[in-house]
């Protein structure tokens, strides 16, 4: 294993609108680089507004996008080697999303223990029975077999779908979790409980976490380390704390000051 779990190096996105020869390119990634230490599992939050560039950056983290520029290197090997077959299918198993939504995560027609019971099959990280590995993962988010069974996603509330959903990922045992925006479409007295989950599993698990938000509030909260986004690229980073207490860049200082702070954990978090 290599000491930087997650080498991002000067990594540019750019799309064209309209067509081939007279749409127009823009750029949604711009020379972005950042890494992520193998020894020390973090959540390091990447901060923007909508059209900053943040999401882009995790669909290319996760080997959905393919990056116009730059390199990014998982454990050591580039992700530019690694889009199809066998090779994939180890990266899936080491790097998990969580999306926005949970209601779209889910077939609204399907049991949710399938999908459970697939994921845990397909990467098969676990030597114990499939039940006993489904279960566990769902102890782990505070959820159990028995409470999930033969029910449709509608069933469940949207931080509970969540958590299934977070219990899916853990299914392979992995290294990376890249959440992108989730808890925004999650009812406001639930968003703690979720937020205090990532934190939980980097502690208890040892799993770093890519947490993508446009909310400073709970990104306070949760991250380690924080990445400030505008227009593709990055315009501040670091300590969380050091910089939401005193930010550099205008820009940084804008969000600052839309959010109440020391205490977000009990009033920024629930507005």
């Amino acid at each position: 294993m290599s000491d930087v779990l997650l080498d991002v190096s000067e990594v540019s996105k750019t799309f064209v609108r309209g067509g081939l020869l007279s749409g127009q390119r823009v750029a949604a990634v711009r020379d972005v680089s950042f890494r992520l230490d193998a020894r020390r599992p973090e959540i390091l939050a990447v901060i923007g507004e909508t059209g900053s560039g943040k999401t882009t950056l995790a669909r290319m983290i996760l080997n959905i996008e393919t990056p116009t520029g730059g390199r990014l290197l998982f454990d050591g090997v580039d992700l530019a080697t690694i889009r199809t077959g066998a090779r994939r299918l180890a990266f899936m198993h080491h790097v998990q999303p969580i999306f926005q939504n949970p209601f779209e995560a889910f077939n609204p027609l399907k049991r949710l223990e399938r999908y459970l019971f697939m994921t845990q099959r397909r990467f098969a990280a676990s030597p114990v029975t499939p039940e006993t590995a489904v279960d566990d993962a769902l102890h782990k988010v505070g959820l159990s077999l028995t409470e999930i069974r033969h029910r449709y996603p509608h069933e469940l509330s949207g931080g509970q779908l969540q958590r299934v959903a977070i219990a899916r990922a853990l299914l392979s045992s992995p290294r990376l979790i890249v959440a992108d925006e989730p808890v925004s479409m999650i009812d406001a007295s639930l968003r703690i409980s979720i937020v205090n989950l990532f934190k939980t599993l980097r502690d208890a698990l040892g799993i770093s976490i890519i947490y993508v938000t446009h909310d400073l509030a709970t990104a306070y909260y949760v991250a380690d380390r924080i990445m400030i986004m505008q227009e593709g690229s990055v315009v501040e980073s670091g300590d969380a704390r050091a910089i939401l207490t005193a930010p550099q860049h205008p820009y940084s200082r804008q969000l600052r000051e839309a959010v109440l702070l020391p205490d977000v954990a009990n009033s920024a978090l629930s507005a």
